[in-house]
């Protein structure tokens, strides 16, 4: 008689692993108060809002290369994670800053693959 009990419970198991699988959590970005490209763009004429930008997309790289050790962004200048900000949303105005950033380290630590929501 147990085995009915332990395959209704292994059915059961299986069903809420695989809901909670299904229904991933959307990603939480904790970053400046504007991650649009148009927030990007603004924070030219400001210095000192693009340099918390630029520190803010560093942490997102150094985030990267804790979780992904085997396949870390290399050193780079703020220079270029500016202008290549400034070509993402040069083709994406209504795109985030925090995708660009996301591309940025998939194409500088080897990966090249596409952002996955």
């Amino acid at each position: 008689m147990q085995a009915p009990k332990t395959r209704s419970l292994i059915v059961a198991l299986g069903i809420a692993l695989g809901s909670g699988l299904a229904s991933a959590a959307p990603l939480n970005i904790l970053g400046v108060d504007d991650l649009s490209c148009t927030g990007w763009g603004k924070s030219k004429e400001n210095p000192e809002q693009r340099a918390i930008y630029v520190v803010w997309m560093r942490g997102v790289l150094t985030g990267h290369n804790y979780a992904l050790q085997n396949q870390q962004v290399s050193s780079i200048s703020s220079g270029t994670i500016e202008s290549y900000v400034n070509g993402y949303c040069a083709k994406n105005p209504n795109g985030l800053i925090s995708d660009a950033v996301f591309r940025l380290s998939d194409d500088f630590s080897g990966r090249n693959q596409p952002i996955r929501k």
